[in-house]
């Protein structure tokens, strides 16, 4: 018998938002095997199907900027170890000026930001100096560019007022040039529906055939569903993981601001008031110590 550990426990625990005593029920039923225990959990109805992987214990803030054409949009997510720096004014401003300098620079990854020239020598030295006067270490964690380059649209942020502990960039693509200045309110509303409705996806082409036949095992395997005909069982799943996607895609969400409407028709809605055929093409999320989802729509 597979000896299961406290500290496996508490991993199962952190992603699947459930109790403690049903994660190790879990992980004996699947013999250690962690996403095995996972999937018993969703079964089990006692899991959050769309519980991101284990939080990291970190504080900071996610920063933003935008170009001023809106074609252009840096995220990024500064840590430090505590709150009280967080919230501090240097820290802050320091947060600000990172984001400025990525907008500028338009960097590939981390790395390059990192190595990118500062008064201080590099960012890097930049935050040696923080950390010298912080007591703390500071990081930046993760960043992402969403660039339109020649191709016509807009770029949208959105940062939560409370704190700055989540941020989202929208890229909406047009068939011809746009009037920024008219659409940048619009786009930081979707950039706000995703901060607020977390979407996995832009649309469901972007989803795998390994993810969806995924949900349709766990479905498949719900209690309640045990005693049903193979013909309504497959009926049942089929609009259970219909209604799975749908609250993960994007496009298909109800708009935070219009729960009558979806995103999808929105933005064509507001598309066709401007002139143009509009869409969203990809989206970055970021929360505050959280792991990365796989894609989050800006692959």
């Amino acid at each position: 018998m597979v000896e299961i550990s406290a500290s496996m426990v508490k991993e199962l625990r952190e992603k699947s938002g459930a109790a403690m005593m049903d994660c190790k029920k879990a992980l004996v039923e699947a013999a250690g095997d962690f996403e095995k225990a996972f999937e018993w959990l969703r079964q089990k109805g006692v899991a959050v199907a769309s519980k991101k992987s284990s939080r990291v214990a970190s504080e900071g803030l996610v920063v933003g900027q935008v170009s001023s054409d809106g074609k252009t949009g840096v995220l990024i997510e500064v840590n430090c170890e505590t709150d009280f720096v967080a919230r501090n004014e240097e820290f802050v401003n320091l947060a600000k000026s990172i984001g400025e300098l990525a907008l500028k620079n338009k960097p590939a990854d981390v790395e390059a930001l990192l190595n990118v020239k500062t008064e201080a020598g590099t960012l890097t030295n930049t935050l040696s100096e923080a950390v010298a006067k912080t007591g703390e270490n500071v990081v930046v964690r993760r960043y992402a560019l969403l660039d339109l380059g020649s191709k016509n649209g807009i770029v949208g942020l959105y940062v939560h007022a409370l704190g700055g502990k989540m941020g989202a960039l929208i890229e909406l693509v047009a068939n011809k040039p746009v009037d920024q200045e008219k659409l940048a309110p619009f786009v930081r509303e979707i950039a706000m529906h995703v901060v607020s409705a977390k979407p996995q996806y832009v649309t469901r082409e972007e989803i795998s055939a390994d993810v969806v036949e995924n949900e349709r095992r766990i479905e498949s395997g719900k209690a309640d569903l045990a005693d049903k005909k193979p013909e309504i069982r497959e009926k049942i799943v089929t609009g259970r993981v219909d209604k799975i996607f749908a609250e993960r895609c994007l496009i298909e969400q109800p708009f935070v601001k219009e729960p009558t409407t979806t995103v999808g028709k929105i933005v064509s809605q507001k598309g066709a008031e401007a002139g143009v055929e509009l869409h969203p093409d990809k989206f970055v999320l970021f929360i505050l110590g959280e792991t990365p989802a796989e894609t989050n729509g800006a692959g």
